[in-house]
């Protein structure tokens, strides 16, 4: 029986690479029914809902979400919806793999880092105070509770996965209450893994350690604000936004979505690259015991790749997202 999942197409390139990703779970033999729904600005400018009543209704039905890029304003109106979502499921844990392929030529190699980032709280709570007209407080919210889940999903990861070592990322030398008891549990929790290597780093100095040895770091679990940072950085080494994929889990529902924004300055022209998005995909499929598909479109991509005559501009080519889809379809 083929297993349901909710799709949101977003804004920008969302619908554009939401068709092909879906077109190519098709070609790929996922069997999947889908379930979907317009979400986000254009959304709201029509019906004046972010997301239509009867896609939440989805969601807690399936479970599982595939979601396109949403375009957030910047400084006003309406909070990002993926904070939203995040929060509502409780999608406490932001997992972002970065790997560099052979065939995308950066100045790095053998990148290979998983991000750990920890999705509900820290500043990303939005919790924001008007104090006076020059003056805004926006504070750092971190529980127990919350690190400890996130840490300990980490080091389950590096045990499931034959990883090798965990690195705690904070900024604990400044705030000394909040980041400081973040490390103290992760120390705490590492005891319970003791095949697993434990270390910590602040933050800064991850960051240009990061674009020198990337190669010394395997799996980073972070708070909020500095995953998001890092994560950027990282597929920085490995070619760009447009290849780092990421899963949302929690206890409950799962959220998959590319790192990327929706990238309005080129949305419409049919060159965005759906890698990303696509590599969410095969993370949902692994989620819901699909990992033979997976297994399929991730070589399929990595052909195309190789052969190099079909990328999208962002990875050095001049084909169009359908060009780029049709030839993953022919390789499966």
């Amino acid at each position: 029986m083929a297993d349901t999942i909710t799709v949101f197409k977003g804004d920008g390139i969302g619908p554009e690479i939401t068709d092909s990703v879906l077109r190519i779970l098709d070609a790929a033999g996922a069997d999947l029914n889908y379930e979907v729904f317009n979400v986000g600005a254009a959304e709201y400018e029509a019906h004046g809902e972010l997301i239509p009543k009867e896609g939440y209704a989805s969601m807690e039905k399936t479970h599982i979400l595939l979601k396109s890029p949403i375009t957030t304003p910047l400084g006003k109106g309406f909070r990002s919806l993926n904070v939203t979502l995040r929060k509502k499921y409780d999608l406490y844990a932001n997992i972002r793999p970065a790997k560099t392929n052979s065939a995308v030529k950066t100045a790095f190699e053998n990148v290979d880092i998983v991000i750990f980032r920890e999705n509900t709280e820290d500043l990303y709570a939005g919790v924001e105070e008007m104090i006076d007209q020059d003056t805004v407080h926006s504070i750092k919210i971190i529980t127990r509770k919350c690190c400890e889940r996130i840490i300990r999903a980490a080091f389950d990861y590096a045990v499931s996965h034959n990883r090798k070592k965990v690195t705690c990322v904070h900024k604990a030398n400044i705030m000394k209450m909040a980041d400081g008891m973040f490390r103290d549990i992760f120390y705490d929790l590492s005891k319970e893994y003791p095949d697993i290597a434990a270390d910590d780093k602040i933050v800064d100095n991850v960051a240009m350690q990061l674009v020198m040895h990337p190669e010394k770091f395997d799996i980073i679990v972070t708070e909020n604000l500095y995953g998001d940072v890092l994560s950027d950085l990282v597929s920085g080494l490995i070619g760009g936004l447009g290849l780092l994929p990421s899963s949302n889990l929690g206890k409950d529902f799962a959220m998959f979505e590319a790192v990327h924004g929706s990238a309005p300055d080129i949305a419409g022209q049919g060159i965005a690259n759906p890698t990303a998005f696509l590599w969410s995909a095969c993370m949902l499929l692994e989620h819901i015991g699909k990992q033979d598909v997976a297994a399929r479109i991730r070589k399929a991509v990595d052909l195309v790749l190789e052969d190099g005559s079909v990328l999208t501009p962002d990875i050095g080519g001049t084909a169009t997202t359908v060009e780029y889809e049709k030839a993953i379809i022919a390789h499966l």
